[in-house]
């Protein structure tokens, strides 16, 4: 195991792909608040075996997802456990915003490749394609469902500051963002910061 990195920087609108050993710990932070950050986990031994947000919800009983709760595989596996969380909200309903996603929710703004353009990138020196991208757990972003089952998206409550720390249950491939969208960034685009931590 490698020691304790320091903090990394992810620029606004843009993502970092790299690995993640069994035991090791991501914390995620969003340094001047409001801003989400895209979190994709792969299993380094064999890439067809994803984060899953259907198998999460299914065995963590919620769709709320804070410390203690763990993320699943489309295996049945876990692949990382929320060990410390700030913020205390995340969503892991969406899927990565995309070009489409622009020109369904934005046609009066400039199209962007979205979370899910940088993911494939950052991601392609592992082999990993576009077609491979499941649903990310959305750290910070807000996500509401009222009572008939609609959902909005609104800007996240997060201050400066605030984290959510991860688990690595076996080794990964990581992406991770800051986020694109407009709704889930408050109108704005902010840096996400990361640390890799043994």
């Amino acid at each position: 195991m490698t020691q304790d990195s320091q903090v990394q920087r992810i620029a606004p609108r843009s993502a970092v792909g790299f690995e993640l050993e069994a035991g090791q710990r991501l914390t995620v932070i969003d340094p001047e608040g409001v801003q989400v950050a895209d979190l994709l986990a792969f299993a380094k031994a064999d890439l067809r075996e994803v984060l899953s947000n259907g198998r999460t919800f299914d065995y963590e009983e919620s769709i709320r997802l804070t410390t203690g709760n763990r993320l699943w595989s489309n295996r049945s596996n876990v692949l990382l456990t929320i060990e410390a969380d700030t913020a205390g909200c995340h969503d892991f309903l969406l899927t990565p915003c995309s070009k489409a996603t622009f020109q369904h929710f934005y046609p009066d703004k400039p199209v962007h490749r979205g979370c899910f353009g940088n993911l494939a990138e950052a991601l392609a020196p592992w082999g990993i394609e576009e077609d491979d991208i499941p649903v990310a757990f959305n750290c910070f972003m807000r996500v509401p469902v009222d009572g008939e089952g609609k959902v909005r998206v609104l800007a996240p409550d997060t201050k400066p500051g605030d984290s959510i720390t991860l688990r690595a249950e076996t080794d990964l491939v990581v992406g991770l963002t800051a986020c694109s969208a407009y709704d889930s960034c408050g109108g704005t685009f902010k840096p996400i910061d990361y640390q890799i931590t043994d």
